[in-house]
């Protein structure tokens, strides 16, 4: 039938050494080029859970969330992906390939593990951690950290953010949406948003997984509508339950362009309008977008160009999601046709400000 798919959209995909690096030298920016959402997997990690019941039935529930299609391709595609998810070199290269002069590494939002108790949370953060660190002294001039913290113990958090940051050098941590069913606007964690404001921290907030569960256990829509649904709730919640009120100078960055919610905005601005219980915030919650870093995992120009309309240019860095299939590999390819200052500033400038390089 006449528009139908080709046989290669409708029955698979390129194998991942194909579709996650341009395979070839892309146009490059002239201008210092930094990427601030790329993972690093920690092996040790899962040698120290080992046969943890508790790791087994996460793993069990994600695999049921993803369904079974997805959780096969995504077993084969992590053998592939090994090399890139831990290995230096090939990562230079790959970033020599796509134009990228500095990588803002964090570790593998797979590894969060919330629900460890305090000492083995602990454990899982220093090997992580440590993994980051040795990325980053390798190459010192291409690479620098974001690290592991236990969220799911709020007081242990601040105290390694504090280590993270004074004494690894480190530019602040990733978190994840959620810990457990608790959401991050629960004030059991202002004592770490009080030490990410101290130490003028970046926070990345990178969801893993959905809490929609069984409905989206098809067609990969667990990870294309489920993770930038959590953002999305997340981001609101923060701002809906007064987080960005109570501590004002908190640098936060938010993956996969923020989700959902900049784009439909005025839809939170009206609710605050006009329902008592949507008042919880100082300001109408599209004034908070400009206090929000999100990076540029949009995937086209024109989506750029509307995410920047709601929240500024200022506040857009490049983030390609290293090495996963779901990112974006050509930084150039986003920004052309801008004016060049607005170039720079989404390529290198506004990173540097976040992450005071």
């Amino acid at each position: 039938m006449k528009g139908d798919p080709s046989p290669g959209l409708l029955h698979g995909c390129r194998a991942a050494e194909e579709i996650v690096i341009p395979g070839t030298m892309v146009e490059r920016l002239p201008f210092r080029t930094i990427d601030v959402h790329c993972h690093l997997f920690t092996p040790a990690v899962e040698i120290l859970l080992g046969q943890d019941a508790r790791r087994a039935n996460e793993l069990a529930l994600q695999d049921r969330s993803f369904g079974a299609t997805s959780t096969l391709f995504n077993r084969e595609q992590f053998s592939k992906l090994l090399p890139r998810l831990t290995n230096a070199e090939t990562r230079v290269a790959d970033m020599d390939a796509m134009g990228i002069d500095l990588q803002v590494v964090s570790p593998s939002p797979t590894q969060y593990c919330y629900w460890a108790d305090h000492d083995l949370a602990e454990e899982i953060a220093r090997l992580q951690n440590e993994a980051v660190a040795q990325l980053c002294a390798s190459h010192p001039d291409r690479f620098v950290g974001l690290g592991a913290v236990s969220l799911g113990h709020p007081h242990l958090a601040a105290r390694q953010l504090e280590t993270l940051v004074r004494d690894l050098g480190f530019k602040g941590a990733q978190i994840s949406t959620m810990v457990g069913e608790v959401d991050l606007s629960d004030q059991r964690f202002d004592p770490f948003w009080h030490k990410a404001e101290e130490l003028g921290a970046a926070i990345f907030i990178h969801p893993w997984g959905t809490t929609l569960g069984d409905r989206l256990a098809t067609d990969y829509l667990a990870n294309t509508i489920g993770q930038p649904f959590e953002t999305t709730v997340c981001l609101s919640k923060l701002i809906f339950g007064g987080t960005f009120d109570r501590h004002q100078r908190l640098k936060i960055l938010a993956a996969h362009g923020g989700g959902y919610l900049p784009n439909y905005i005025g839809r939170s601005d009206q609710a605050r309008a006009v329902r008592p219980e949507a008042c919880g915030c100082a300001y109408p919650p599209s004034g908070y977008l400009r206090r929000i870093w999100f990076d540029s995992l949009v995937y086209d120009a024109k989506s750029l160009r509307r995410l920047a309309e709601q929240v500024g240019w200022s506040q857009l860095v490049i983030g390609t999601d290293y090495p996963f299939d779901m990112g974006h590999y050509a930084p150039a390819a986003l920004l052309e046709g801008l004016d060049p200052d607005i170039q720079q500033m989404v390529a290198g400038r506004n990173a540097t400000e976040l992450l005071s390089l």
